[in-house]
């Protein structure tokens, strides 16, 4: 068990399957008192029930003062993690554009500004951001996913070096390929970069409890990508070049 999270009152957002319900799984079996949100109101009454915890169903931007009040007044733990995986390129029509920025990165910040105060006040409060290694990197064939996940990241990144000394812990778990819906919706680009190593959910909530242990800040479920990070940092050319063969391949297979 994990000492950190045990007794503590967690809200999960996206958590009617997928990542989200990985993690509002391992959280209960933890011992924490855990809130589901999903959009979708049966999804989350089934994770809820499933796990004994209480389903907040509803637009994740919007959920905090509701699941605040269904954990009894108190949230310790929120795990930002419901997003939309927006493919397309800067073509892709404004309102694409919008939802990706707005589900992917001010759901972060509105969730943010809502718990920061009490978790400011009573010097502690664990802010956990799904963002995945598009992120860090980026992913072939989705400008908006890439561009608004690097928004998440930096968003995380400066929560941490924000409030790290007042007690607030902040972890950024960027997986590549996971098995989930996201995953099959993610098309011919999908299938060229993630699924070849793609993991299970569970995986990803293994990683960030491994990571939550260590007091890390990047939870990395595929290891190689610390490599990639690193190679992009160091030869960013040499890296866009690799990227660019990338995109080339895919392009090359679309048109057959």
């Amino acid at each position: 068990m994990v000492e950190a999270v045990q007794d503590a009152s967690v809200v999960v957002t996206g958590a009617g399957g997928g990542i989200g319900a990985a993690l509002a799984r391992r959280f209960a079996a933890e011992g924490a008192r855990v809130v589901v949100n999903d959009l979708d109101a049966d999804r989350a009454k089934a994770v809820a029930e499933e796990i004994g915890g209480i389903a907040v169903p509803g637009d994740a931007s919007a959920i905090v003062t509701e699941a605040r009040e269904a954990l009894g007044g108190t949230v310790d733990v929120y795990c930002a993690n419901a997003g939309v995986g927006c493919g397309g390129t800067e073509a892709a029509d404004e309102a694409v554009w919008a939802l990706a920025w707005d589900v992917n990165v001010m759901a972060h910040v509105r969730a943010a500004h809502e718990l920061l105060p009490d978790w400011l006040e009573r010097g502690s409060g664990r802010f956990v951001s799904t963002v995945s290694a598009a992120g860090l990197l980026t992913m072939i064939g989705a400008a908006p996913y890439s561009v608004t996940k690097h928004g998440a990241y930096a968003f995380a990144e400066w929560l941490s070096l924000t409030y790290r000394h007042r007690g607030v812990k902040v972890h950024a778990i960027c997986p590549q390929g996971v098995r989930t819906d996201m995953l099959t919706a993610s098309g011919s680009a999908g299938e060229l970069v993630l699924k070849p190593t793609a993991i299970e959910p569970g995986d990803v909530a293994d990683a960030l409890f491994e990571g939550i242990e260590e007091d890390r800040f990047l939870i990395l479920p595929h290891p190689e990508v610390a490599e990639y990070y690193q190679a992009r940092a160091v030869e960013p050319d040499r890296w866009l070049r690799g990227m660019n063969r990338l995109q080339r391949q895919w392009e090359e297979g679309t048109a057959r």
